[in-house]
């Protein structure tokens, strides 16, 4: 399916994805083959799910921290970072930096 400049701009500021580049028409368009494919299953008499575990008991277990301090090393796997966090999905509409952030808020 064609996918208009129109409803590209309105994806971008839903998602705050950019999809200027061809990857990113190329990923969007995958994305509306697939759910194309959903739209063929036949659904009749199927009641909506409030949750996939809904007959299930769910328990609580101890959140034990096993390690930590590693903020360096798991940002290496970043393809794309802001300051301190992984921009994701990759392709996202950057954010300001921290200063250019108090510039903005000092010039409103």
């Amino acid at each position: 399916p064609e996918v208009t400049a129109e409803v590209l701009a309105h994806l971008e500021r839903l998602a705050l994805v950019d999809f200027r580049d061809a990857e990113g028409v190329e990923r969007l368009q995958k994305a509306i083959q697939f759910a194309d494919h959903l739209r063929e299953v036949n659904t009749d008499g199927v009641e909506p799910m409030d949750s996939v575990l809904e007959d299930r008991c769910l328990y609580l277990r101890e959140d034990d921290v096993t390690e930590g301090n590693c903020t360096k090393e798991l940002l290496k796997n970043a393809r794309e970072k802001v300051e301190e966090y992984f921009v994701a999905p990759p392709g996202n509409i950057p954010l300001p930096k921290l200063d250019e952030q108090e510039t903005s808020l000092q010039g409103s």
